[in-house]
């Protein structure tokens, strides 16, 4: 069943992203930016928890779960550190994904052309 749902919350991600961009202006990148401050805004209410819970690797896959991150690691080095844990702590979980996210476009680059 977890798979089932987690195909449903993914599947809905995507749905909602592209009624987005058919029925208004927003480029990708607003839309993205939309889903990462709402994966935010749920999770300060532990709501993404809950559809974490729910959708299992669903819920951790797209974008609206890089907002979920953000503000998790945040909030839980705000607990131990204080104000500063704020700006220390938000990087926490998501480094390696920025970190593979930075690599692998090195090498992208460096591979192939880009074109005009």
């Amino acid at each position: 069943m977890i798979y089932f749902n987690a195909f449903i919350f993914s599947g809905l991600v995507c749905v909602i992203g592209q009624i987005i961009m058919d029925n208004s202006k927003l480029t990708p990148g607003h839309i993205t930016s939309l889903f990462v401050v709402t994966g935010a805004f749920l999770d300060l209410f532990n709501i993404y928890d809950k559809i974490v819970l729910w959708a299992g690797g669903g819920a951790m896959v797209p974008i609206t779960s890089f907002g979920h991150l953000l503000i998790h690691g945040a909030l839980d080095k705000a607990k131990d550190v204080g104000f500063m844990g704020l700006a220390m702590g938000m990087f926490d979980l998501t480094a390696s994904g920025i970190t593979a996210t930075i690599i692998i476009a090195f090498f992208m680059t460096a591979i192939f052309k880009a074109k005009d």
